[in-house]
């Protein structure tokens, strides 16, 4: 059987989940809870139609104030001085 993308598997979710919604609203009534859960399945669909089509590999860039450099040199020796060994307390 061939793998579902990530958008037919939703879909298929959000189906499911309106089904299941439709039972609670025939046991609970019209109540606030239950339009909001229908109100919560419609933004679901509506949001997974508004995706548009994916771009492979895309990903939004990084801001600069969260990139943290990483220096070319070696670190300094004396920053390990009082450290141990994860061997050491493995013993």
């Amino acid at each position: 059987m061939a793998e579902q993308d990530p958008v037919a598997a939703t879909r298929t979710a959000l189906t499911s989940l309106a089904a299941a919604v439709l039972r609670v609203r025939e046991e609970y009534g019209d109540t606030l809870g239950v339009r909001r859960l229908t109100s919560d399945v419609d933004r679901l669909n509506a949001d997974l139609d508004e995706l548009g089509a994916p771009s492979p590999g895309a990903r939004p860039p990084v801001a600069p104030e969260e990139r943290i450099p990483i220096p070319d040199e070696p670190y300094d020796e004396s920053m390990w001085h009082d450290a141990q060994s994860e061997a050491q307390h493995a013993q």
